[in-house]
């Protein structure tokens, strides 16, 4: 695994409870943390369950005993370092965004259908699939239990940047990480809704908003230039995104992404209505999932509270009793799970680098529309 910072946690997390949970066809072992700081990544390996350090990701990719590479690194390093773990036949896990831009992800989509021949497999680390609730909406999506798809909301509302006195990070730099809320948070939300409808977006029209333009260094590790004499660094990725967009299917989408609402921690949402039915979920109340039925008399409508938490929901049945609720971390779990399985039988796990190349088109597609104003933006082109 390389880089042990938030992802870094949670993905090691995964790692240790995957196989002593579920009945895995491999055994994963955690055999090397990367860092460049070696005293750093030495404590952060004792405190996550990795048996050895290295600080030279390339020296990594070379090993022989390393059969898969998680790549928890900040955007811009994501398509060198891919690139070169499947070249070396490794098998390749990274975070999302898949990459910083689409001429990145075509390039990790290229070394992946390469590294295919030798039986190496590629996946983008959208967990928000693995939520229990999710892949359950996406069942009876597929079910037809709410009919033809005709309309999606959106939202992931964060506010840890409200604070305009917030310091500035490596998310804070275009250079660095892509883009601001729009890929960060907007990735997930435009994956998860593509992921539980089966449908995908064609075009968009867009909005980008930074509202604080430059921001204090201090207390940032990043090494972020500052503006002489301040100690404030400019701003360059965006606060904020709002776009709508046309699916695949003919049916309309409104989706939001920000960082600086007031009061919303990791508030992901959405609703998707249907010309039977209406599905709702909020990742704040990450076990439910509401569901209405038009099918049903007016008298005694209403949506339908399903507490997902059943041995027959998605992935329960390795956990508790029904009731008993899963957390954030359980969907790296089911992460991990699912890419082993997909290894041990020969075929690509979802989703796949030319999801993640997907998803990265249809940010690209949200930028430019941005920078025109709104205008309608096919995606892809």
């Amino acid at each position: 695994m390389i880089g042990y910072a938030f992802m870094g946690r949670a993905h090691s997390q995964a790692w240790r409870v995957a196989p002593r949970f579920f009945d895995l066809p491999l055994e994963p072992r955690m055999g090397l943390l990367v860092g460049r700081n070696e005293a750093a990544a030495t404590a952060a390996a004792g405190r996550l369950g990795w048996a050895e350090v290295e600080t030279d990701w390339r020296r990594v990719v070379e090993r022989d005993d390393v059969d898969l590479v998680d790549i928890c690194t900040p955007g811009d390093t994501h398509a060198e370092i891919a690139a070169a773990a499947l070249r070396a036949g490794k098998h390749v896990l990274v975070e999302k965004p898949m990459a910083n831009s689409v001429a990145e992800a075509e390039a990790m989509v290229a070394a992946a259908e390469d590294a295919r021949g030798s039986g190496a497999r590629a996946m983008v680390g959208f967990t928000y699939r693995r939520v229990p609730a999710v892949a359950l909406a996406r069942q009876l999506v597929a079910e037809g239990r709410i009919g033809q798809v005709r309309q999606v909301r959106a939202q992931y509302l964060q506010d840890w940047l409200a604070d305009d006195e917030a310091p500035l990070s490596w998310r804070l730099d275009k250079d660095r990480a892509g883009s601001g809320a729009l890929g960060d948070i907007g990735a997930h939300i435009v994956d998860l809704t593509e992921f539980v409808t089966g449908e995908r977006y064609v075009g968009v029209s867009g909005m980008l908003e930074t509202f604080v333009h430059e921001r204090p260094t201090a207390g940032s590790s990043d090494g972020l230039s500052s503006t002489a004499g301040t100690g404030r660094g400019r701003v360059t990725v965006d606060d904020a995104a709002a776009f709508t967009a046309r699916l695949s299917g003919g049916g309309t989408a409104v989706l939001e992404a920000t960082r600086v609402a007031w009061g919303r921690k990791n508030a992901m949402r959405f609703e998707i209505s249907g010309s039977t039915g209406t599905l709702a979920f909020d990742f704040e109340e990450m076990n439910i999932l509401h569901h209405y039925d038009a099918s049903t008399p007016a008298c005694d409508g209403g949506f339908r509270r399903i507490l997902v938490t059943e041995s027959d929901h998605p992935y329960i049945a390795a956990w508790w009793p029904p009731g008993h609720g899963l957390g954030y971390e359980h969907g790296f779990t089911h992460q991990a799970v699912d890419l082993v399985e997909a290894i041990a039988g020969g075929h690509d796990p979802a989703p796949s680098f030319a999801d993640g190349l997907h998803v990265q088109q249809v940010l690209a597609a949200v930028e430019r529309s941005s920078t025109a104003q709104g205008a309608f933006t096919a995606v892809g082109d």
